[in-house]
């Protein structure tokens, strides 16, 4: 029960998603980042400390190769009821995020976005593969595989070491 089917894919990569706009945008494009892939929601208890910690470590790494992609999404309680552009909006307003927040998308179910599906497929989690809640954190390295798997409690600055070791500085 909650087993990601198998993706044939190999990488993150390999995916296009929709921005916020609905716009398509090609993950091949962020080929040698690493990546911090993440569910949020605007509406969470989990929001104020993981969107600041999140703006934080960005503004520290996004020069060493580091890029966090946000993905609304309103599965869990409806905690991101709005249109994408708003939660866009909400993160870059209140937050002062600079990082691509894209489409909303569903991270569970049969209707679970591509790439949702491909990083649950990577990297299994407490409840098996399923998506527990807002702000569950992949890790995803230069070459598009998903190195680690972090639960929503998991604050953004704990997994700093992580990221240090990803873009070469440990």
């Amino acid at each position: 029960m909650g087993a990601a089917s198998s993706v044939p894919q190999n990488s993150i990569h390999e995916f296009t998603v929709k921005d916020s706009r609905g716009r398509d945008v090609d993950l091949s494009s962020y080929k040698g980042k690493v990546l911090l892939v993440v569910n949020v929601a605007s509406k969470c208890g989990l929001t104020t400390q993981n969107y600041t910690e999140l703006t934080q470590l960005y503004s520290r790494y996004k020069d060493r190769g580091f890029e966090i992609l946000a993905f609304p999404c309103n599965q869990f309680l409806y905690q991101e009821p709005g249109p994408s552009e708003k939660a866009e909006e909400f993160a870059c307003t209140r937050f002062k995020a600079e990082y691509p927040i894209f489409q909303k998308v569903k991270v569970n179910g049969p209707d679970a976005a591509p790439v949702y599906k491909f990083l649950k497929a990577q990297k299994g989690g407490v409840l098996g593969s399923r998506i527990k809640w807002n702000f569950t954190k992949f890790l995803v390295d230069k070459e598009g595989r998903v190195v680690k798997r972090y639960g929503p409690t998991t604050s953004p600055f704990a997994i700093e070491a992580d990221i240090k070791k990803a873009v070469g500085e440990i």
